[in-house]
């Protein structure tokens, strides 16, 4: 209980959470390079970037560029060291530090995510869930991203329960389908514990006087504010389609009162990203924020407003 009388236990499924704030994938490390700004232990938890059974190099750069509105582009194409890695280098600073750590992982083929899944196993002990990202390309269709897809994303799923620990799974999807309600309902059936909704959209910007696109590998994602109202319709689609479906929605976050609206549109958790970039003590002070807003308005216990939308 907080010092204002108010409960912000996060409850996802049998996953709980002393806070509903979550580090987003991409955005604290592989580590802990923001732990000296933002202790993670007073976040509900953190997630890693997303990480292969083995290193990735990732796209060329440049990988990031403003975007108007307070928005960003990128293109770091899942660069990381691999499970392993991060298994002896990264994960034992962020346990130490008492952080609930969020494993992320990806994969070319339901082959690499099973590996990537099995790899997890000596650290169970040490992880709270695990984040499918199916936002990749599947080497298995002709490059079609995971996510655009029902079937492949049941599938990928069902191989990650199979190989990987007995932990919550969370599938983060895309907004790039018009089907995003239908996928949800695949990966829950396949067995998900809940989603992480929404990774980037698909964007790309063009410098006038080069002529030429401002990111090495000429398109990427589109994250920050300009996400943040797709986010909110995603999750408010999902969570009406499928309800009482565990939800990390991600998107844009930079406030309290938007971690309030992602919240009552039928998140459980709110994932904050792009704002630590300027900000990096940003989900704490959104965290104090989320917290003012419920004992001003009333609220006793956080996870009332997750879907009290009307």
């Amino acid at each position: 209980m907080a010092a204002t009388g108010v409960d912000l236990t996060a409850h996802l499924g049998p996953l709980r959470l002393p806070n509903p704030i979550v580090a987003a994938s991409g955005t604290f490390g592989h580590g802990t390079e923001l732990a000296r700004l933002c202790p993670p232990d007073r976040l509900g938890a953190v997630t890693t970037k997303s990480l292969a059974a083995f290193p990735w190099p990732g796209n060329p750069p440049p990988r990031l560029h403003p975007s108007a509105g307070g928005g960003m582009l990128n293109s770091v194409g899942l660069a990381g060291p691999g499970v392993a890695a991060w298994l002896a280098e990264g994960l034992p600073a962020l346990a130490a530090a008492g952080t609930r750590i969020v494993v992320s992982i990806w994969g070319r083929s339901r082959e690499e995510f099973a590996e990537a899944a099995a790899a997890l196993h000596p650290a169970a002990d040490r992880l709270v869930a695990v984040e499918v990202n199916v936002s990749c390309p599947n080497l298995e269709d002709r490059s079609r991203m995971f996510a655009h897809s029902a079937t492949a994303t049941a599938a990928v799923t069902r191989t990650v329960l199979e190989a990987g620990p007995d932990l919550p799974v969370f599938v983060k999807l895309s907004p790039n389908t018009a089907e995003l309600v239908e996928i949800a309902g695949a990966a829950l059936a396949a067995g998900a514990t809940g989603l992480t909704l929404v990774n980037t959209l698909l964007a790309a910007a063009v410098d006038p006087v080069t002529r030429r696109p401002v990111l090495g590998a000429g398109t990427g994602g589109l994250s920050g504010p300009p996400l943040h109202p797709v986010a909110v319709r995603a999750v408010l689609e999902c969570a009406r389609a499928h309800p009482g479906v565990p939800i990390i929605g991600t998107g844009g976050v930079r406030s309290g009162r938007e971690a309030v609206e992602m919240l009552l549109a039928g998140a459980a958790a709110v994932g904050v990203g792009t704002a630590t970039f300027a900000e990096p003590r940003a989900m704490l002070r959104i965290l104090s924020e989320l917290e003012r807003f419920c004992a001003r308005h009333g609220v006793r216990r956080v996870r009332d407003l997750v879907g009290a939308a009307r």
